[in-house]
């Protein structure tokens, strides 16, 4: 794989976190534009995650029948213009739809950049090109909550919508150019079969569910700290969004690393140790946070600074996680990087309302729902070896 078509792939796979994380520092300041509540603005993130975790149940199987590219270029069309509506809202209304707009078409960065690694490569190579695929990835994560505080700070929220539809504009040109059909069976007498048919062939698999539901609690932990992280930070601790930005982005260095540590070493540890050893990272990382917070609930780096662990713990989990759900049926990898990909943005979009709802006036709700992922995750990864 060239250097250009890898971080054509880390943009894809971007799109859709960026969309998520971008916006974040402005949802205080947009209670206020909008006239509405800090549960209506938390709803944005929601709906955001729940369209995306629905879109991948279609985009998967379409692309196994269809191909990748096809596919993948008519979701960025609808990023774009979703981005756009979201950018131009004059209600909270308007808002919502442009965000389920954005959402169906991001999730085909999410689903196909993976659908794509697993077609071009076996199990455990496909497992180290994800993981370094979603190690540049967390790069948007890490630096978007910083970029969005400094937009809003300049330009106010809308501002953030507006560079979401440009960098997928400049992601569509890159992909229309380089971007060739990679899924072989598209042709094949399978790819004729119902669409749904690649689900049941899964949902047969007990190793399938592992794999999946491991990833979806492991990120349904992430999902918990977003869903109360500004607004404890911001509205209860008293700090910027710029602030709140910065600190974000020490959550994204853990995941970087976590992610080269196992594209690094997995060949040598082996996919379910690797998980094992960051399920157990991310829960050691949600106890400290309990004890620090408990020292002190005015400092945001002794939230910060242990969950870093926590996206450490995820960067070991999720690349052998989802290169395992798309490898125990090849040739139905997308559906399989779909459901397991809906399965794991859908726990967050559980998560982060009740999350947003909780923490009116402590963040102990989070850090309890954080904790209860992590044991969520290290309970579902003995489905993998039944």
């Amino acid at each position: 794989m060239s250097t250009r078509f890898l971080l054509m792939l880390i943009a894809v796979a971007a799109v859709s976190p960026l969309g998520i994380n971008l916006y974040l520092p402005s949802m205080p300041g947009m209670t206020v534009a909008l006239g509405v509540d800090y549960a209506a603005v938390q709803f944005t993130l929601s709906v955001y995650l729940a369209a995306v975790a629905l879109g991948q149940l279609i985009i998967g199987p379409v692309s196994d029948r269809y191909g990748r590219r096809p596919v993948l270029l008519g979701g960025l069309v609808m990023f774009v213009i979703g981005s756009l509506v979201c950018m131009l809202a004059p209600n909270i209304g308007v808002l919502n739809v442009g965000r389920v707009i954005q959402a169906l078409g991001g999730c085909a960065g999410i689903a196909l950049s993976r659908a794509i690694v697993r077609d071009l490569y076996d199990r455990t190579q496909a497992t180290s090109m994800i993981g370094y695929v979603t190690m540049g990835m967390a790069v948007a994560p890490m630096v978007a909550p910083t970029i969005g505080g400094l937009l809003e700070a300049l330009h106010g929220w809308r501002a953030s919508f507006g560079f979401l539809a440009c960098f997928g504009l400049g992601t569509l040109a890159v992909v229309y150019i380089l971007l060739h059909e990679t899924n072989p069976w598209r042709d094949d007498k399978a790819g004729q079969q119902p669409l749904l048919n690649g689900y049941g062939k899964l949902f047969r698999i007990p190793a399938f569910w592992g794999f999946a539901l491991t990833a979806g609690f492991s990120s349904s932990a992430f999902f918990s700290f977003v869903g109360g992280a500004a607004y404890v930070v911001i509205d209860l601790m008293g700090r910027t969004p710029v602030e709140y930005g910065m600190y974000f982005g020490i959550v994204s260095v853990g995941y970087i690393i976590g992610n080269f540590l196992s594209s690094r070493f997995v060949a040598k540890t082996g996919p379910q140790r690797m998980i094992r050893l960051g399920a157990s990272l991310a829960f050691a990382a949600v106890l400290l946070t309990g004890i620090l917070y408990a020292l002190d609930d005015m400092q945001p780096a002794f939230l910060f600074l242990p969950t870093m662990f926590l996206g450490m713990g995820n960067g070991l989990v999720m690349p052998s996680c989802i290169a395992g759900a798309v490898s125990v049926k090849p040739e139905v990898a997308g559906a399989a990087s779909g459901l397991a990909g809906s399965i794991q943005i859908g726990f967050g979009a559980v998560v982060a309302p009740i999350v947003g709802a909780l923490v009116a006036t402590s963040a102990w709700p989070m850090i309890v729902v954080t904790g209860l992922c992590t044991v969520m995750a290290m309970l579902t990864m003995r489905l993998v070896s039944k």
